[in-house]
Parts: structure tokens; sequence; C-alpha cells
């Protein structure tokens, strides 16, 4: 492939990157990467539209005054993903205030932003927020029309699936069966004459496939330990009184609630709870649950002398228990990604090890020798593997 055919490829791939990563985190609820802004709150720094680079939460490191975060709004716009500037820190977590704003959002009736709401903080480079301008109004026009296309397709054919998440993987899936039908044409000429050329072999890399498995595998191992997980929120309120309620708590004292993890999974995974904000205790922090079982541990929450509503923290990470407890005790003293890395590590190292090891690193080598046309995939394969 020339220099100017690899960049060519090489910018359109980043533009699909880039264009992917917006639409996926607008359906996932979370920055992928990047994110943008839809209104002009934080005008003049983001206009309507204008795009930024989402630092994840927890690799953004210590939060403080003068940060644009994105955060998990209760209030704004009926709730909702948010991004404002953190203008001041308070006892219970950060004040926040669109640019554009002449108020702070806690005046305005949005709580205190805990660090648990906060789910990414734009980059900044000498105190300036990194700004792409309108990469936002590509990607919702982009998400339009995507919306657009799908609803024609529930209607037309009278399939509700095509709809959301769901349907966007069909459509991919289908695009993508239309570019290989479109490649396959335009490059029929060339398969003809190279199979002219017995010189040469038609095939795949076996490494290809081994590093294409790896990733299905990963993925899948990532969503089983990263869905389950994430913040689970107590709303307490700081009473004069005792209740039965076990979230309504007399000021000044605690209640314990017993904290339940489920494992769905044939997997056994260990979990990590953890506090995540003032007034809340877990003990014990780590559990190992068995396939198919649950586990349970102890939060006890604690009612601030002063009356009123409070809302209080937990965060749970889980990880597949293929590495030993102390090693990923180790890791997760690090970082809570530490262990998921390793983890994906294993997984995909071990799958093309093994793979390797016993297909010999060889190409799924076909020689084109009576036919002009080129074995189906599954054909080759089933070569590779009974040969």
């Amino acid at each position: 492939m020339s220099l100017k055919r690899t960049l060519s490829v090489a910018l359109q791939a980043a533009a699909v990157l880039v264009v992917v990563s917006l639409v996926v985190g607008q359906l996932l609820g979370q920055p992928v990467l990047l994110s943008y802004v839809e209104t002009g709150s934080m005008q003049p720094t983001l206009a309507p539209g204008d795009g930024f680079v989402a630092i994840p939460a927890q690799l953004a490191g210590g939060i403080g005054p003068g940060d644009v975060v994105t955060f998990e709004a209760q209030e704004i716009q009926g709730g909702g993903l948010t991004t404002h500037r953190v203008v001041e820190e308070a006892e219970r977590g950060y004040i926040t205030r669109g640019d554009n704003n002449p108020f702070t959002d806690q005046d305005g009736g949005e709580p205190v932003v805990q660090d648990a709401d906060v789910v990414a903080k734009a980059l900044q480079i000498g105190g300036s927020v990194v700004v792409i301008p309108h990469l936002g109004t590509v990607a919702m026009g982009f998400q339009s029309a995507l919306q657009s296309v799908q609803t024609w397709l529930a209607v037309t054919f009278g399939v509700r699936s095509f709809q959301g998440t769901q349907g966007l993987a069909y459509i991919i899936f289908g695009l993508s069966l239309v570019a290989y039908a479109v490649d396959w044409y335009l490059n029929a000429g060339s398969r003809d004459r190279d199979s002219r050329d017995r010189s040469r072999d038609d095939g795949t890399s076996v490494l290809a496939i081994l590093g294409a498995l790896a990733l299905v595998l990963m993925a899948t191992a990532t969503a089983a330990m990263v869905l389950p997980a994430g913040t689970q929120e107590y709303g307490v309120v700081s009473a004069e009184f005792e209740s039965e309620n076990p979230t309504v708590i007399e000021r000044g004292t605690s209640q314990e609630i017993e904290y339940v993890v489920p494992n769905a999974g044939l997997v056994p995974v260990y979990a990590y709870v953890t506090p995540a904000s003032p007034g809340v205790d877990v003990e014990p922090e780590r559990l190992s649950v068995a396939s198919r079982g649950e586990a349970s541990t102890t939060v006890t929450l604690s009612a601030p002398d002063e009356t009123g509503y409070y809302r209080l923290f937990v965060v749970e990470h889980r990880y597949l228990a293929v590495l030993p407890p102390g090693i990923v005790d180790e890791l997760y003293g690090v970082h809570p990604w530490a262990p998921l890395v390793a983890i994906n590590g294993l997984l995909g190292g071990g799958v093309v090890g093994v793979g390797l090891l016993l297909l010999r690193g060889e190409p799924a080598r076909i020689r084109s020798r009576d036919s002009r046309e080129r074995p189906p995939l599954y054909k080759r394969l089933l070569r590779e593997l009974y040969r």
C-alpha cells in the first residue's frame, strides 16, 4: 500500500472513530474520550456544538476550582449529563456554574456535585480548555440522520428492533456486509490477475484471525466487569427522630444497610465496594462472588448533625477471578483500572499465544491453481484448523 493510500485510510479511520466515539458516548450516557456541549451555557469557552477531549474521571486526578467537568446533574434541564465549570469546593463536594450563567447551579436548586457524580474532566492546557470547533455539530447531525434511518427501517419493515442500540448494531452489521460486497466486486479484476500468478499465495493471516478473536473476548470480558458495577446512590434524610425507614436516620447517628453483589456469570468475580462520599463506611470492602452466586457486605450510612437531605455514594468495581486475589489487590491499590487491563491482557494474550502455538503462526494459504475464484473465508478457516 502506498504512503498516500495509507494516510488516506488512516484519516478516514480517524474520522470514523471520532464520530463513533461521540455517538456511542451519547447512547451510553458516558463520554468516550470525546464529548461536546449542546447549549450556550459555557460560552465563550465552549459554543453550542463545540467538542472537547473528555478525560475519564478515574484518570483525571484531583478536581478543583477552574476545572471544567461533565457530571450527572439531578435538576439542570431535567437531569442528565451537564458540562460546567467548578467555581468552588464545598464541604461535601463542588459548586459549579456555566461560564455564561449569572448564578451557580446550586443557587438554582442543583445539589452539590460530588466526586461520584463526575464522569469526565475536560482537557485543559495552560488553563484553557482544548476546544474542537463544531465537532458536536457534526456528531449531532450524524446521530439525527442515523435515528431517521432507524425510524424509517422500523416503519418500513414493521420491526421495532431496528430502534435503539440493538437496531444500531443491526445497521452496522448490514453496512459491513454491503461494504464487503462492494469491496469484493471492485476487486474482482485484481483477484483474477492474482490467481494467474502461481508464485503468490492468497490467504488470511492466522495472527489477524487470532487478534480478532482476542478483541472479541476482551470486549466481552470488559462488559462483564464494567456493566454490572458502578456507583450506588443512597438518598439519606438526616431527621430529628428515629424511623423504620433505613434511609431516614436520626441526625448524628448511623444506619447499617446490606449491599448485595450478585454474579449471574459462569466465572467467579472479585468485587470491591468502597465509600465514594463522606459519611459512608463499608466492611468488608472486598468480596469473592462465586459463579451464579451472590455475596454481601455492610454499608454504614452516617447522618450529619444538620437536618436535611443528603446524597451518599458507594462505588463498586468487579473483576473476573482469573488472577490470584493478592495480585488483584496489588493492582487495585495502584488504580481501579489496573486489574481490568491486566485481566484483558492475560485473556487476549492467552488466545493469541495458544493459537500461534497450535497453528504455528503460519498464514492460511490457499493456492489458486485450479480456480479463478477465491474460496470463502470459512473454507480457508476449516482447512487451517483441520490440516
